[in-house]
């Protein structure tokens, strides 16, 4: 019998040092729904290290974002399992024995460069046209010349001892075989002064500790891996496999930063976009698909293919966002479109007033902000009228509209018995006889189809509006 292949585990290992940016967001949801289709391991990892920028006020609202979108994760810093602690600030005991494997073999050194002689050095090195890479200071000190710094109290990093003449080679899931010199790689430091692991090391060893087998990530640490595998190499790690996507950009072609406008899931997200739009035009993002409409989640695992993966850069649309947008919005049911628009509704209003005003409004919608004026429209005071509406109004006449106020009054708001009355008062009828009404009754020739949003108005609200110009 021939072997099989082990699950399939991904992972998403954000740093709670800041908004999870809808780039990130991309990147969570590719390895999730490429988990899924495989009836795989889904994990998220916070890599906390830096211990300066990190805080737990970020790592709150970052859960509560891939909560919103919908993701859920098989293991993570809530839900920890054997292969835990899924943050990175409490594997240190993990890291240093590692660290002591890595320094009994003699793969890494420490380093006493200050800040200020690596900032030296890199400028001399690009001065004369060479990259700017570790210039080997520490590498051949000996161990006296160690010892002595070290009791001087001279703080130190750990720095691998990359091999010469050597390349790393490895297939990518996105861009195909890689392949780079180490020549042309510094030495890098794998722990910092203050004791904590580097991202080259600690982001390595848990995706090899927590069995993952594809680190789907941005192509931005493409260069990266070359480095993370010379170390998983030297721990005799098992190593996943890499996928680097391509970044998202603006419209002008240039990497999506705040220039273009919002860039994180929580901006997006209290705009009162909905967490299915910004799935959908994200997975369209890097990602081509035959499959055309709103997608649910569930539809979109069933969709996903990591060989329609694009290496070209991603551009995100904010008009693209705005079509799924209001294709989600549209497809609220009743319930969850009064919850969307929550904010927004005038407070005290009975629950069928409510439903029957949200249900009025809602195809006109695309962000909850668009329902305030016609909350004013509906349950204010009476509307002014917008520019010529006074002619239209005025020309319709005095009989016309005292016999659409009285139809107002028996029916109650049916806008079929006062267009009935104002039609037999007036012998006008299509266009001529429903746009004096409508200005009438909400200031405005144009919005939402006028029957729903009369059975909204409060009793008596029509007949006022049409008998001031009877």
């Amino acid at each position: 019998m021939g072997s099989m292949s082990p699950p399939t585990v991904t992972r998403f290992a954000p740093s709670p040092t800041g908004e999870l940016h809808v780039g990130n967001a991309r990147t969570a949801l590719f390895n999730l729904l490429l988990a899924r289709h495989a009836h795989g391991r889904f994990i998220l990892r916070i890599e906390d290290t830096d211990t300066e920028r990190s805080r737990e006020s970020h790592l709150e609202a970052l859960l509560a974002d891939l909560r919103w979108l919908g993701f859920d994760w098989d293991a993570g810093p809530d839900r920890e399992d054997a292969l835990g602690p899924y943050r990175q600030s409490q594997r240190h005991a993990l890291y240093a024995g590692y660290f002591a494997q890595l320094e009994a073999s003699g793969a890494v050194y420490p380093c006493f460069c200050t800040p200020l002689e690596l900032e030296l050095s890199r400028r001399t090195l690009l001065a004369s046209g060479k990259p700017p890479r570790y210039a080997g200071t520490c590498r051949d000190l000996s161990s006296e010349e160690r010892a002595r710094r070290s009791r001087q109290g001279s703080p130190a990093t750990l720095r691998f001892r990359v091999p010469a003449g050597v390349r790393v080679e490895w297939v990518d899931l996105v861009h195909g075989p890689q392949s780079f010199a180490t020549d042309d790689i510094g030495d890098f430091v794998v722990r910092r002064a203050d004791g904590s692991a580097a991202f080259f090391f600690s982001n390595a060893v848990d995706d090899a500790c927590m069995g993952v087998t594809l680190a789907l990530r941005g192509e931005d640490h493409l260069a990266n891996t070359p480095r993370q595998l010379l170390v998983l190499e030297a721990l005799g790690l098992t190593a996943p496999g890499y996928g680097h996507v391509a970044l998202l950009v603006g419209a002008d072609g240039a990497p999506l930063s705040k220039r273009h406008g919002a860039t994180s899931v929580r901006e997006y997200r209290e705009q009162g976009y909905l967490p299915l739009a910004l799935l959908n035009h994200l997975f369209r993002l890097g990602h081509s698909t035959a499959l055309h409409g709103l997608l649910t989640l569930e539809e979109m695992v069933r969709g996903f293919d990591p060989k329609h993966l694009g290496r070209a850069p991603a551009r995100f649309d904010e008009q693209q966002l705005t079509v799924w947008q209001k294709d989600a919005v549209h497809n609220l049911t009743p319930e969850a479109a009064r919850h969307w628009l929550k904010g927004v509704l005038p407070p005290g209003l009975e629950s069928h007033t409510a439903t029957a005003f949200v249900a009025a409004i809602l195809p006109n919608l695309v962000l909850p902000k668009d329902a305030l004026p016609w909350a004013e429209v509906v349950f204010g005071g009476p509307p002014a009228l917008e520019e010529g509406g006074e002619a239209v109004v005025r020309e319709a006449g005095a009989g016309y509209f005292a016999a659409a106020a009285a139809a107002a009054a028996k029916s109650g708001n049916d806008l079929a018995a006062i267009a009935g009355a104002a039609r037999a008062a007036s012998g006008r009828n299509g266009k001529q006889l429903y746009m004096p009404l409508r200005l009438a009754l909400t200031g405005r020739a144009h919005g939402p189809e006028l029957a729903p949003l009369l059975k909204a108005m409060p009793p008596g609200k029509a007949r006022e509006r049409l008998a001031r110009f009877a």
